[in-house]
């Protein structure tokens, strides 16, 4: 007798809905062809209904089903073209007492770009496992597969579903996309959650801040240099970042400040789609698709002379823009307790209640730094709690813009002494120069403009 009853008395409903939900579309035919199941996702992909009783040539085009049911010999990993995308598809006979009684098939990519990414990122790590153990470690971004969703995104303002909405469409293609929306308004999480859902989704994502890196630096960053092409250089040449990104997603974070020297060139690369490293004569072909963000208003900038106007226009295919988190009040509630969950986690603090001053406070502020300056605000607030409850004396706003005059009326006193101010100055620069420098001490140190041993001094005393 089976111990487990109910699962023998309902197993069959069971085994449906577990092919209903799989990710791969899987088709069962008779031996003469015939259809005798398709699950949903498969019906979905084709546009098709009640399809059982149909040959299976009159519902999928290309198909070898009914040939497999001939032969009798399986196909695996056999590439099909179905309206308008090369698929890789399985096919493998029933087969009982000697002969074919049905035929299972399953596509387990829909579009064979995903298959084609999947396969980069792995020869890329598999070629390069030495680089990334370096680079993982400081940037955690390369080669490693965004999980990034749309949910972890929240708004139930109208302007934000309707964001929402639309990136979810323009992810599943290559258009290329520029997101704008002051700092802190979550640009990066938008092009992060557009790579995931993309067929690129198994690719590389690689971001790179286009002010947080010297100008002298940019270009070598972006298309990398070939063995000794300048003082420093590495021997064996260095990729950059769009041979990173090949079969992925390029974001090109606060393009607006990008120097006009590389404008031209980031123009040719995004007609040519190839690149040539520094010091290199050989173009290499890359396949990336172009997201970019800024804070700046492009109008202006093209007006002012510090953008190009024809690149704009190639940047600019689709825009998305993110509205200021003041301009959604109605979003703040919820996006707190996200972030409480997740800081919770991370700071240990746990909370037991939240006072109804909480709310009105976080809603009546003018949030200049949106997103980013909420989680600060809630990270401090943890912090401060003592018991579990959350109170609006926990709530704090130091430094913020929304609170202070610009005229001469405003006489709210500093809440941080100069030599702090100015200890926080120096970290900011050594990080940023650090990050510029791949990490480089001696190379940090000649950007900051010191010596490599004060440097050192400065990295103990500021615990880097």
């Amino acid at each position: 007798m089976s111990v487990y009853p109910q699962f023998e008395n309902n197993y069959r409903n069971i085994l449906c809905d577990a092919l209903e939900y799989t990710y791969e579309c899987i088709v069962l035919t008779d031996a003469d062809g015939y259809i005798l199941y398709m699950n949903k996702p498969y019906q979905e992909f084709l546009n098709v209904q009640d399809v059982v009783g149909r040959h299976v040539t009159e519902v999928i085009e290309n198909t070898r089903m009914h040939i497999v049911a001939q032969t009798a010999k399986a196909e695996i990993a056999d590439v099909q073209r179905i309206r308008g995308n090369d698929m890789i598809a399985n096919r493998i006979p029933i087969v009982r007492d000697g002969r074919v009684v049905a035929v299972i098939g399953t596509v387990l990519f829909q579009d064979v770009q995903q298959l084609y990414a999947l396969a980069a990122t792995v020869d890329r790590l598999r070629k390069e496992v030495d680089y990334y153990k370096g680079e993982l470690r400081r940037k955690s971004r390369h080669g490693r597969r965004v999980t990034t969703s749309f949910d972890e995104i929240i708004g139930e303002d109208p302007r934000m579903v309707d964001l929402k909405r639309l990136a979810m469409r323009v992810a599943k293609s290559n258009t290329t996309v520029l997101i704008t929306g002051e700092s802190g308004t979550g640009k990066e999480l938008l092009a992060r959650a557009m790579h995931a859902a993309s067929p690129r989704g198994l690719g590389p994502f690689i971001s790179v801040n286009c002010t947080a890196i010297p100008e002298t630096l940019l270009e070598s960053e972006l298309f990398g240099y070939e063995g000794g092409a300048f003082t420093g250089a590495s021997p064996s040449g260095k990729k950059g970042k769009f041979e990173l990104a090949d079969h992925g997603t390029l974001l090109l974070d606060e393009i607006g400040d990008m120097p006009l020297s590389l404008q031209a060139k980031l123009l040719r690369v995004l007609q040519e789609r190839e690149i040539e490293r520094v010091g290199g004569t050989q173009p290499i072909p890359v396949d990336v698709r172009i997201i970019s963000s800024t804070h700046r208003n492009m109008v202006e900038q093209i007006r002012c002379g510090r953008f190009r106007e024809d690149l704009f226009y190639r940047l600019n295919v689709m825009n998305l823009h993110i509205p200021p988190l003041r301009e959604r009040r109605n979003d703040i509630r919820r996006m707190s307790v996200q972030m409480l969950s997740q800081l919770e986690k991370s700071t240990g603090y746990q909370v037991r209640d939240i006072e109804q001053g909480v709310w009105r406070k976080l809603e009546q502020h003018g949030w200049p730094g949106n997103v980013r300056e909420l989680r600060n605000v809630l990270e401090r607030a943890l912090h401060l709690m003592e018991d579990g409850v959350l109170r609006p004396e926990h709530i704090t706003f130091p430094f913020s813009m929304s609170d202070s005059s610009c005229g001469p009326a405003a006489t709210a006193e500093p809440q941080m002494a100069l030599r702090d101010c100015v200890a926080e100055a120096e970290k900011s620069a050594i990080r940023s120069a650090l990050a510029a420098a791949q990490g480089d001490k001696r190379e940090a140190a000649r950007l900051l403009g010191i010596s490599k041993s004060a440097l050192y001094q400065k990295l103990i005393d500021y615990q880097l």
